[in-house]
């Protein structure tokens, strides 16, 4: 757990009233009508609460006392009513609160996903998966909780309490002093919905896995979200995931809020029938109760509410705990972001130039003074040792992360300079493990140009060796992958990850070793589909097997985050320098594999 987060455990109490206010004024002040219509409805309920306990006073003395046999049908009406008018006020009540709670919960769940897909690499890689998936679902319905225990605290339990206690002292001033809480009797509950509740929560869990799926996507496959701009497509696929949710939601606050008008209204019949049968008893055997009766029934009403009451500081503070986390991540601010005078890049020959570039992840360096020209509509192609700094080189062009000194250029125009959208416009990637959305073939080769026609993707996937098996699959383009892409092989993979590149049609191109784990057949055809990509533009490839980039134009040799050789692929050969070790290294293992017993051994510098 971060140390961020354990801060926010912690709230200070002179957090708690800014906190609930920010709250109230962002998410409760879009729904003041809803929620005057929920006051009503707790005004009613209120009432009709404290003129239950206000009747008995008429009870005893109309029906037990004096015996008005005329009044004794008309108050057990009368009491009818009351309860019904209870159950229906609750009803709406709960209703009312229950969708403008799941509306809360749903535009909190927009807010933060937009906000995910706004920040920037450095936050995904120091923030667990499971803590976005907790800030997502857990700490939106915190939100919803504390609005809900102010709103019913002040709406019903205070107007409830207010009701009961003024009936209580116009009963007996002296004895509401000395008022005792007293243990109100347990109210059995009705399941006759339970059935249809049920059916709902599990569509309601099925819509609740696909928001984590989704998130899931976003969180695992950010750098291609980020590198071919599909923040929209992913916002679209989360509302329509959380729309879901909270019409299920809405469903099973419906059905569960109509357990209170049957229980309330079979209660005040219940009742009703008590009050006939044991008024006509009264009238022939005499009784005497009167306004204390009424009080101790004020009293035993006003328990709940009261104990609600004392309650509703612990409730909002261990709420608001879900509250400020949320606010944490509303309120970060990507450390990367356009400057304000930032303008679009122009892409005119595409030559990406580092110019003395240091970078560090956090402890050591990255790259120390790194400086080489990738030159326009050429191949150039980045080896060393793992760790020498060729990935951080690729995430800096695309501009994940920002240098710590030192100048990166694209036709001479600063990477700090331009917007970041105008610059992975102008790159596209095909990386070595290639992530798909679990979308159709269609779509995952359209996120390279979303307004692209359906014959410009047959296109690229014709120019990536990847029609004829997409044609083959049972629905053609439009198959689903699966998540991640599991339902295509590896080559697959690639190939529908480069017809994805074709399609952007940037003018520079970065791959990362996208042959390396592909067996001889698979790898021919994605090499030709490269080959063909790679015609025309600035390609810079990270290269783990130098027998893929012995053709480059230029290889950058990198050691320690530094440019230490650069050239041909025979100039560097013929130096006894790191290439020349590292080509000994590869060639000579893969040769001597090879080689039939008794070969000449093969000379060093001559793979």
């Amino acid at each position: 757990m971060s140390k961020k987060t354990k801060t926010a455990e912690k709230l200070a109490p002179e957090t708690t009233i800014p906190l609930i206010r920010r709250l109230l004024l962002e998410n409760a002040r879009s729904y003041l009508r809803q929620y005057a219509v929920a006051f009503v409805f707790m005004g009613a309920v209120a009432a009709s609460t404290a003129a239950s306990a206000w009747i008995m006073k008429d009870v005893i003395n109309e029906v037990f006392i004096n015996q008005d046999k005329g009044m004794i049908v008309a108050i057990a009406l009368f009491v009818m009513a009351i309860f019904t008018v209870k159950g229906a006020s609750t009803y709406g009540q709960q209703v009312v609160l229950s969708r403008v709670g799941n509306a809360i919960v749903a535009d909190c769940q927009r807010r933060l996903f937009a906000r995910l897909l706004e920040q920037d690499m450095a936050y995904y890689s120091r923030t667990p998966l499971g803590e976005l998936t907790t800030r997502i679902q857990h700490n939106t319905s915190a939100a919803r909780a504390v609005i809900d225990l102010v709103v019913v605290s002040l709406g019903r339990d205070v107007l409830t309490i207010i009701g009961l206690v003024a009936v209580m002292i116009a009963q007996d001033p002296l004895l509401s002093l000395f008022a005792l809480v007293i243990m109100p009797p347990a109210v059995i509950g009705v399941s006759l919905l339970v059935r249809r509740v049920r059916k709902h929560a599990k569509s309601q869990f099925v819509s609740t896995t696909r928001i984590l799926s989704v998130l899931q996507e976003t969180a695992l496959g950010i750098r291609i979200v980020k590198a071919f701009g599909v923040e929209d497509r992913l916002q679209a696929a989360m509302n329509a995931a959380v729309g879901d949710v909270e019409r299920q939601a809405n469903k099973i606050a419906s059905l569960t809020a109509r357990t209170s008008p049957l229980m309330e209204t079979l209660g005040g019949f219940a009742v009703a029938l008590v009050i006939l049968y044991g008024g006509y008893s009264v009238v022939e055997m005499g009784q005497e109760p009167g306004a204390f009766f009424s009080f101790i029934t004020s009293l035993l009403l006003a328990y709940d509410p009261a104990k609600r009451l004392a309650r509703l500081q612990v409730n909002l503070t261990n709420s608001l705990v879900g509250v400020r986390l949320m606010y944490d991540l509303i309120d970060e601010e990507p450390e990367l972001k356009d400057a304000a005078d930032a303008r679009p890049l122009g892409v005119t020959a595409g030559e990406v130039r580092f110019e003395d570039v240091s970078f560090s992840y956090g402890e050591g360096s990255a790259l120390n003074g790194l400086t080489f020209v990738a030159e326009a509509g050429r191949t150039t192609a980045l080896v060393g040792a793992s760790g020498a700094g060729k990935s951080t080189v690729f995430a800096l062009i695309e501009r994940f992360y920002d240098p710590a000194s030192g100048r990166i250029a694209i036709d001479g125009q600063a990477l700090s300079g331009v917007s970041l959208a105008s610059l992975r416009r102008s790159i596209a990637y095909v990386s070595q493990d290639t992530f798909l959305f679990d979308l159709s073939v269609r779509d995952n080769i359209r996120l390279g140009r979303p307004e692209a026609s359906d014959e410009e993707v047959m296109q690229a996937a014709r120019d990536a060796n990847a029609h004829d098996f997409i044609t083959a699959m049972p629905k053609g383009y439009d198959s689903s992958v699966g998540e991640g892409g599991d339902q295509l092989s590896g080559g697959q993979r690639q190939r529908i990850a480069i017809a994805r590149a074709m399609l952007r049609n940037a003018p520079i191109l970065l791959l990362d070793e996208a042959t390396s784990a592909l067996d001889a057949e698979s790898e021919a055809k994605v090499q030709a589909a490269l080959e063909r990509l790679m015609q025309g533009r600035t390609t810079l490839v990270i290269a783990h097997r130098l027998s893929t980039v012995m053709h480059a134009d230029k290889i950058v040799v990198m050691d320690r985050g530094r440019c230490v050789e650069e050239g041909t692929h025979v100039a560097l050969n013929a130096r006894d320098g790191i290439y020349r070790r590292l080509c000994d290294l590869q060639f000579r293992a893969g040769q001597r594999e090879a080689a039939p017993a008794g070969a000449d051994p093969v000379e060093p510098g001559q793979p």
